[in-house]
């Protein structure tokens, strides 16, 4: 005997993991095409698709309202072009892309069948995504076109041309994942989203389009994407609860009786919202912890993960970047033992009572939502905006005051530098400033080669299925084939539907912010206000498409709460609209926020206006994610003061304010 146990090893089963995914899309079709081919080959198993806010918000790359945003935050996608570079080589038959994409969702949704009919793609093989969630984007990213009427109208167009053409698609994801990054709470998030389905499935059996029979199928393809932030034990009784919650919606409100298809099924990516500037190789274990939150509880694991990358909060991630995200989600899936158990907090009492406590809470908030009218009334009336924007003070106080402990924020901010950054690009990619006019010579192009007798029949009947209430997905996929652009869809649509500003929810939100630091500013604020004569009074302004307003949001509520009048009117503003408010209104300051990257371009846009006006005495600030190379060259163009997501103190950025406006006297 040689004493050693003669064992065999048994194999484990194993379960399939979810889709790996990275969130990109930059400069141009074609880059961002061999992005995703390289990202495909190194493991990636799904695409996820960014566009860029031209494309997002229906303009073609050389609209007014476009300029400086071509290929910053996503992909641009102008016509069938530019699709078919974007999908070249990428068999679209066997794979699941998600495109990340709302109103204008019927549009790229119709240039992708085109792409799959012309590759011989059957579209019934087609599997992926459409955002296709209007209602979150009225309450936080801001990418929305038409009023709440005709937009639901367009999500159950998709959802009905899906059901018949193309049975494995998901025509819409109720999207939370933007809700938490407006500062909504886990209560928020649950409520607010399956208010949101709720009222896209009862848009969808008002139709009259599906029978009994067929209706429950429908409700099995809506999936949804959600957020997952650092505490992720609330995190993990947070999907455990959406999931049991959906469950009975679907069984008690529309008699959906097979499980299968009452299964919550989701996708996710991680907490952007809590990346910090500040030591930003933090944020590594920040996304790890927060994967685990969607990963760890079987009963409740995520179909598909994307991850931010580290450096997101300077700027858009390198390739190298993304791989480092996409290798944390293989060693998770294929180095731990995390697939080869059952769900390990199945009969834990913390957990059960955290989920149940949940529940209850968000059941009291759905049900106030639906006392209201629904979800959309709740969006038409302000109810959930401002109850986000309230929300989000909140967690902006914690944080200022030290309640909400952010290592390398507010404790723990000592640091040796990081060699992360020290590689001669800031750490960060930057889109090359000429494709945008590469983009907009190739749209020229398009335009010149096409058949415009063909183009204005497409349009034409693209407008009479709107006026009349055809499905608009078969004549959008027409006009895509006959070179149709996105923005020429839009114009066509909005001409038809009009367009919807949305409640910024500012007004009756309090930032309940305390304390000696605030009393000494609003102290400082009137003795300004006395030495000019009158209340002081900022402009804050979004230009460009970028609808990401929460800074701006913040900065009115704590601007207001510190004794200032404040002009905000939301989003979607062109730097000639700033400057004529700011002339209309006599303010004495003018502060832009823009996330998009095309800070450089806007502001300079809007400082001339002023000067042409002869306002150029009053002091312009910016805030944004804006690196240190292009902060100082914002300060040499003239700029007051720039202010990035390091700056999270809002009663320092108001006593600035104050400075600033004194510095200048009454400029205005």
């Amino acid at each position: 005997m040689s004493g050693k146990a003669d064992r065999t090893e048994t194999p484990v089963k194993r379960d399939k993991p979810w889709l790996f995914r990275t969130y990109s899309g930059h400069s141009s079709a074609r880059a961002s095409n061999e992005l995703y081919r390289t990202n495909l080959a190194r493991g990636q198993t799904g695409l996820s698709v960014a566009f860029d806010l031209p494309t997002q918000t229906g303009y073609d790359s050389d609209h007014p309202l476009a300029i400086g945003e071509v290929g910053k935050v996503g992909v641009p996608i102008g016509h069938l072009g530019d699709m078919r570079a974007l999908l070249d080589g990428i068999p679209l038959d066997r794979m699941n892309t998600s495109m990340t994409i709302n109103a204008t969702a019927p549009w790229l949704l119709a240039l992708y069948i085109a792409v799959a009919d012309e590759t011989g793609a059957a579209r019934e093989s087609l599997t992926g995504t459409v955002q296709n969630d209007i209602i979150k984007e009225y309450l936080s990213r801001g990418t929305h076109i038409f009023p709440p009427e005709p937009s639901m109208r367009l999500i159950t167009d998709v959802i009905s041309f899906t059901a018949g053409e193309m049975p494995k698609w998901n025509p819409t994801n109720i999207c939370s994942y933007h809700l938490q990054e407006a500062g909504a709470t886990p209560v928020q998030e649950l409520a607010y989203a399956l208010a949101n389905a709720i009222a896209v499935l009862d848009a969808v059996r008002a139709t009259g389009r599906f029978d009994d029979d067929a209706f429950p199928r429908v409700a099995g393809r809506i999936s949804f994407f959600v957020n997952a932030g650092i505490r992720f034990i609330t995190e993990i009784c947070k999907m455990r609860a959406f999931g049991e919650l959906w469950d009975e919606i679907l069984e008690t409100r529309y008699g959906v009786e097979d499980p299968k298809f009452r299964r919550f099924r989701y996708g996710v990516q991680v907490n952007s919202l809590g990346l910090t500037e500040q030591q930003p190789e933090n944020n590594v274990y920040r996304i790890l912890l927060e994967m685990l939150a969607v990963t760890l509880s079987k009963d409740a694991r995520a179909r598909a993960v994307q991850l931010p990358a580290w450096n997101e909060a300077l700027g858009l991630p390198r390739p190298w970047d993304q791989q480092w995200s996409l290798r944390l989600q293989q060693i998770v899936a294929h180095e731990t033992d995390l697939l080869e158990y059952e769900d390990i907090f199945r009969g834990s009492e913390v957990i059960a009572a955290k989920v149940e406590s949940l529940k209850a809470e968000a059941k009291a908030e759905l049900d106030r939502i639906l006392g209201l009218g629904g979800a959309v009334a709740a969006v038409e009336t302000g109810y959930m905006k401002e109850a986000l924007v309230q929300a989000n003070a909140e967690r902006v106080r914690r944080v200022m005051d030290g309640s909400t402990v952010v290592v390398g924020v507010n404790q723990f901010t000592e640091s040796a530098p990081s060699p992360l950054l020290d590689a001669g690009d800031g750490g960060i990619m930057t889109v090359d400033p000429a494709a945008e006019n590469a983009q907009i010579e190739g749209l020229a192009g398009w335009r010149a080669g096409r058949d415009q007798g063909a183009v204005d029949a497409a349009l034409a009947a693209l407008a009479e299925a709107a006026k009349g209430g055809a499905n608009i997905m078969p004549v959008s996929i027409e006009a895509a084939k006959a070179g149709v652009t996105t923005g020429e869809w839009g114009e066509t649509l909005r001409r038809v539907f009009g367009e919807y500003r949305a409640p910024t929810g500012v007004g009756a939100t309090v930032s309940r912010v305390g304390g000696d630091r605030l009393t000494e500013t609003r102290n400082r604020v009137e003795a300004v206000a006395r030495r000019l004569g009158r209340p002081l009074k900022i402009l804050i302004g979004k230009p460009g498409l970028d609808g990401h307003s929460n800074g701006a949001e913040q900065i009115a509520v704590a601007a207001r709460d510190c004794g200032m009048e404040v002009v905000y009117e939301g989003i979607r503003l062109t730097p000639d609209q700033i400057v004529n408010a700011a002339l209309e209104e006599a303010v004495h300051l003018v502060g832009l926020s823009i996330l998009s990257g095309s800070h450089v371009k806007l502001a300079e846009d809007v400082l001339k206006g002023l000067r042409d006006l002869g306002l150029g005495a009053v002091p312009v600030i910016v805030g944004g994610i804006i690196p240190p190379e292009d902060a100082a060259r914002l300060k040499a163009a003239g700029i007051a003061a720039v202010y990035t997501p390091k700056d999270y103190d809002l009663t320092a950025i108001m006593a600035d304010i104050a400075g600033i406006i004194d510095a200048r006297g009454e400029a205005a």
